[in-house]
């Protein structure tokens, strides 16, 4: 049996209202020792999601607030145990006691992401909709919000339910052939399961497809600011952070590491990478800043190419912008264009200079900042299409999930091709398995503990 448990479910700090939430074996009677309805009717009585005015004691009986309570018994709850909800005001002190006083009538403190935890456990959430509560708390934009609310109410169980069905059906046709050894599969059979094999490989297809938009939604577009020395990268990072995220000065080789702030900009997510200047150097430590600038250079999604304006390009500029455009799509972005002896700069030929967009700006004034983000944005819309809204909530949007995925799409590409080849059904049952167990761990038909542990371990404490 389950064990009671506690916690404090809204964030740290004072709020104008603070929420203390129970799940387990009597939860409402724990929960009716420290809150007292005003009305006739106890708490531990009250008719599921009832919501009672009353006041909220601490462990000696002593008045500790005024606030609303409900409970919410099983099956039909959030963790599918009885849980209770006690809502006072948010005062840090009011809520420590509260919590106090519950473990004192027999609850223990719970750990982070238990009570989604016991939701899925109890069959209320699978895995891919327990890692949608926390990308849905941790959302920084509406589409990644949207994009976890649909994933949350089934759209990617969904899929992948009609995947697994599909490779059920066939895998007891596997088996029934195993069964009787005699019966062989006649070509008419072996063309329809291929057809099958081959409609659930387009499926995983399809759904790895989506794992590259998904984890851009989550984790945000990385835009990595490259330059000369004192061309204006820091200065530009904090312009667009709206504060001063990196340091500043007019020496060379200030920035010795990578600045990372993540920012919102038309509506989309970037992490912004500003980098050491790329020179040669024989300072050691400025060595491995531009170690590590051409190993973000490397991971990049987007580049933006800082030149300084009042100085013409030269050949380190050119390198820098064809070693950019080698990995990813660039912006050339003409900084200090607050100065009298500003220009845009000519990028060369074997620059590409038909295909790179050339933005002017003083990150000193801000003027020029909203053509960047208009730019930015339309970027970031090849990245991350609108149109693709209706798929909402059916992306891949971690490692996990992505490589679970994998899996099941390499298990079923060998089943198809090893029913080409006309091998025996047992051959061609062991891929399968190997499929719908991939796709097990993916939803959590298959728990194994250390991949459970690892996706609560980012809750926090209440949820």
């Amino acid at each position: 049996m389950s064990e009671l448990i506690a916690a404090i479910a809204t964030p740290p700090g004072p709020g104008g209202v603070g929420i203390l939430r129970l799940s387990g074996p009597g939860a409402a009677q724990a929960a009716a020792h420290i809150f007292q309805p005003l009305g006739k009717t106890p708490l531990s009585e009250a008719p599921d999601r009832q919501l009672l005015y009353g006041r909220v004691f601490d462990q000696a009986g002593e008045l500790l607030d005024t606030g609303l309570a409900f409970v919410s018994r099983a099956p039909h709850s959030y963790t599918g145990e009885e849980t209770a909800e006690i809502q006072c005001h948010g005062s840090p002190v009011v809520l420590s006691l509260a919590l106090d006083a519950l473990c004192a009538a027999g609850a223990r403190l719970a750990r982070p992401g238990e009570f989604t935890q016991r939701a899925f456990l109890n069959g209320k959430l699978d895995l891919t909709q327990a890692e949608a509560v926390i990308d849905l708390i941790d959302a920084e934009t509406p589409a990644a919000a949207r994009q976890a609310a649909e994933q949350l109410n089934g759209a990617l169980s969904r899929q992948i339910d009609g995947i697994y069905s599909a490779l059920t059906d066939l895998m007891a046709h596997f088996c029934a052939v195993l069964d009787y050894p005699d019966e062989d599969i006649d070509p008419f059979q072996a063309e329809q399961m291929g057809q099958i094999l081959a409609r659930q490989e387009a499926a995983l297809q399809a759904l790895l497809a989506t794992s590259r938009r998904g984890t851009l939604l989550h984790q945000g577009i990385t835009c990595v600011l490259i330059g000369r020395p004192n061309a204006g990268k820091s200065s530009l990072l904090n312009a667009l952070a709206g504060y001063e995220r990196a340091i500043v000065t007019n020496i060379p080789g200030t920035t010795r590491d990578t600045v990372e702030t993540k920012v919102t900009l038309g509506g989309y997510l970037f992490r912004l990478v500003d980098t050491a200047g790329l020179r040669d150097s024989d300072d050691p430590i400025e060595q491995l800043g531009v170690a590590r600038s051409r190993q973000a250079l490397a991971e990049a999604d987007l580049v933006l190419a800082v030149c300084d304006g009042t100085q013409p390009l030269r050949e380190e500029d050119h390198d820098l912008l064809r070693q950019a455009l080698a990995q990813a799509d660039t912006i050339l972005l003409a900084n200090k264009r607050d100065l009298p002896d500003f220009a845009l700069p000519q990028p060369a030929d074997n620059d590409a200079p038909n295909t790179l967009t050339v933005v002017s700006l003083s990150a000193k004034t801000g003027d020029g900042l909203d053509t960047l983000e208009a730019t930015l944005a339309q970027r970031a819309e090849t990245l991350l299409p609108q149109a693709a809204q209706s798929a909402a909530g059916e992306l891949l949007t971690n490692q996990r999930q992505t490589q679970a995925a994998q899996r099941a799409l390499d298990g079923v590409t060998r089943a198809k091709d090893a029913l080409d080849l006309g091998m025996t059904p047992d051959a061609l049952l062991t891929d399968v398995e190997a499929a719908l167990e991939a796709l097990g761990e993916l939803t959590g038909r298959t728990v194994r503990e250390d991949i459970t542990a690892r996706i609560f371990s980012r809750f926090c404490v209440g949820k």
